[in-house]
């Protein structure tokens, strides 16, 4: 298995976050989705003008995993802000639960400003009591 590390992973949704798409929010995010079999997998988000159409970064990295055939993840960088800055860019809600979809409470998310300059927390901190079976 290829290992990642942390800074790595954030590096990679630092790049992806060149290929967001936001013309009206002026947001941009990058992802970076690390399977357990170590394939990567990058998103950015992608806005619409009806709003509802947006696709956030974090959903395309994972719907692109998953249309691969990828079911198992450890963990995920998201990386965001306006375009000369970043922030803390926390998942939204929709996104905490497609990750609930498909990852365990004990998945890693990575919030990061910067590859030093990062936390993370486990997806059963972000989304407790999440809808599941």
């Amino acid at each position: 298995m290829i290992s990642m590390t942390d800074k790595e992973l954030i590096l990679s949704a630092l790049k992806a976050r060149e290929n967001a798409y936001a013309p009206y929010s002026e947001f941009l995010v990058g992802a970076a989705l690390l399977c357990k079999d170590g394939t990567l997998y990058t998103g950015c988000n992608i806005e619409n003008i009806s709003y509802s159409g947006t696709v956030c970064a974090e959903r395309t990295a994972i719907f692109k995993a998953v249309s691969d055939g990828k079911r198992e993840f450890s963990k995920i960088a998201i990386v965001g802000g306006k375009k000369d800055e970043t922030i803390s860019a926390y998942p939204c809600g929709i996104c905490r639960q497609v990750m609930a979809e498909f990852c365990k409470g004990d998945f890693k998310v990575i919030v990061a400003k910067s590859e030093e300059d990062y936390e993370e927390f486990s997806l059963s901190e972000l989304l407790p009591k999440s809808f599941d079976f």
